[in-house]
């Protein structure tokens, strides 16, 4: 890695770990973090995932059939507060493939303390925004890191 390139996170075993340091943008006049900033942290570990496992968005919307992934459901489940300085880890795990939709596991910590803990259910859309199976090299990258 270049000195000055951002750090995409690191895999330990199937789960990806992305280091995010919280700012005092992150956070509301009582000091600690916004609640939809937690939506930007798990958006990040997706991408993030995605990245250091070889998919890059840039080149499916350049694509000859250009696609995208989209969010078609979230439940998040707040645990506790974080604050500035802290340093957490968004964990993330790609756990399955169902047709168009991939199934995707993400917990925020703190240390070993869960902060906020997500289920979400990502899809491949086409940029018309018709669900597509995600193609064969996607599902090959993706594949290692599936559960069991």
């Amino acid at each position: 890695m270049i000195a000055d390139e951002p750090s995409a996170g690191r895999f330990d075993g199937r789960v990806h770990i992305l280091p995010v340091r919280i700012y005092y943008e992150d956070t509301d006049f009582s000091g600690i973090v916004y609640h939809a900033n937690y939506l930007r942290y798990f958006e990040r570990g997706r991408s993030d995932f995605l990245r250091v496992a070889g998919v890059r968005h840039r080149e499916l919307a350049q694509a000859a059939e250009p696609i995208a992934f989209a969010i078609r459901r979230m439940e998040i489940e707040f645990v506790r507060a974080a604050r500035i300085d802290d340093a957490l880890a968004v964990r993330t795990t790609y756990d399955a493939v169902e047709g168009p939709r991939l199934l995707v596991s993400q917990t925020i910590v703190r240390g070993e303390d869960v902060i906020a803990r997500a289920g979400v259910e990502a899809c491949i859309i086409s940029l018309d925004g018709k669900p597509k199976r995600p193609p064969k090299a996607i599902v090959e990258k993706l594949t290692p890191y599936f559960r069991a």
